[in-house]
C-alpha cells in the first residue's frame, strides 16, 4: 500500500470519526417517533416542520436570527473603527486597541458572561434584548476585527496615497477607494459573527435567559420535560444555516484570502 493511499485512508477515518455524530442527529431529527434512537424507526420530516408551526420554537427561531443578525451588525460596527485605527497608526501602543478587542473572545465563555450579568444588573438593565445583542457583539468583536485586519492590511498603500495626491481626504478615501476594498472582509466577519451569535448559549443565557428564548436556550429549558427529536431537528437546522452561510462565502468570495492566507501561499 501506497504512502498516498494510507494517508487517504487516514483522512477518511478522521472525516467519519468528525462526522459520526452529526449522523447520528441527523438520523435521529427524521425519527418517525418521538424517542431518541439511532438507526431511525420509519422516516418523517415533521420535526423540522414543528420549528416553524410550533409557536414556541417558531418564537425561539425568530428571537436567534434577529439577535444574531443585530449583534454581527454591532460587531461589525465596533471592529471597523478599530482596524481602521490600526492600520492607519503604525505604534506599538496602539496594538492595546487590538488586545481589548479580543481579549472577551480570549477569556472564558462563563467569565465573560458573569461579567455581562453583573454589568447589566448593576446598570438596572438586565433582561432585555438589547443587552444580549450588545453583548454578543463584544464577545464576537474579535472576528470581524480580525478579518477587517487582513483586509485593511491587504491594501496597496499606493492606492491611498494617490487619492490622498489627488485631494482626497480621509473620508473620500474611505468610502472610495478603502471601503469597495475591504467589503468582502465585511461580509465574512458579519458571516461569523451571525452564525457563531446563532449558536451561542452561556452569554445569552446570563442576559435574556428568563425573558427571551432563543433557540439554544429552548433546547436547553426543553430538556426539563423530556427529549423530542425537535432538538435534534433544530441543530441539524445551525449546521445547514452554517455551512450555507460560509459555502456562499467560498463561492463567491476568496476564502483562502479571506482566511489570511497571502496569495504567493495559494501559489
Amino acid at each position: 500500500m501506497s504512502a498516498a493511499t494510507l494517508r487517504r485512508i487516514v483522512f477518511l477515518l478522521v472525516a467519519l470519526f468528525l462526522a459520526g455524530p452529526l449522523i447520528v442527529v441527523a438520523g435521529v431529527s427524521v425519527n418517525e417517533k418521538q424517542s431518541l434512537i439511532f438507526p431511525p424507526e420509519g422516516f418523517s420530516l415533521a420535526w423540522y416542520g414543528q420549528i416553524f408551526s410550533d409557536p414556541g420554537w417558531r418564537s425561539a427561531l425568530v428571537n436567534s436570527l434577529t439577535l444574531a443578525a443585530a449583534s454581527a451588525a454591532l460587531a461589525v460596527i465596533i471592529a471597523m473603527p478599530l482596524a481602521w485605527f490600526l492600520w492607519r497608526r503604525i505604534a506599538p501602543w496602539a496594538r492595546i486597541f487590538q488586545l481589548l478587542g479580543v481579549a472577551p473572545f480570549i477569556l472564558p465563555p462563563v467569565i465573560t458572561a458573569l461579567g455581562f450579568l453583573t454589568f447589566w444588573a448593576t446598570v438596572g438593565a438586565y433582561g432585555q434584548p438589547w443587552t444580549a445583542a450588545i453583548s454578543h457583539a463584544i464577545f464576537f468583536v474579535t472576528l470581524p476585527l480580525v478579518t477587517l485586519s487582513l483586509g485593511f492590511s491587504s491594501i496597496d498603500r499606493s492606492l491611498v496615497e494617490a487619492a490622498s495626491t489627488m485631494g482626497a481626504d480621509d473620508r473620500t478615501v474611505l468610502r472610495t477607494v478603502v471601503l469597495p476594498l475591504i467589503l468582502p472582509y465585511v461580509i465574512s466577519g458579519y458571516a461569523f459573527a451571525f452564525v457563531l451569535s446563532l449558536n451561542e448559549y452561556i452569554v445569552a443565557y446570563m442576559t435574556v435567559g428568563f425573558t427571551m428564548e432563543t433557540l439554544p436556550i429552548k433546547i436547553f429549558n426543553a430538556l426539563r420535560y423530556g427529549y423530542t427529536p425537535t432538538m435534534a431537528a433544530v441543530s441539524i437546522f445551525f449546521v445547514a444555516v452554517a455551512a450555507i452561510v460560509f459555502g456562499l462565502i467560498a463561492h463567491f468570495g476568496d476564502l483562502p484570502r479571506l482566511l489570511g492566507a497571502l496569495s504567493g501561499d495559494r501559489e
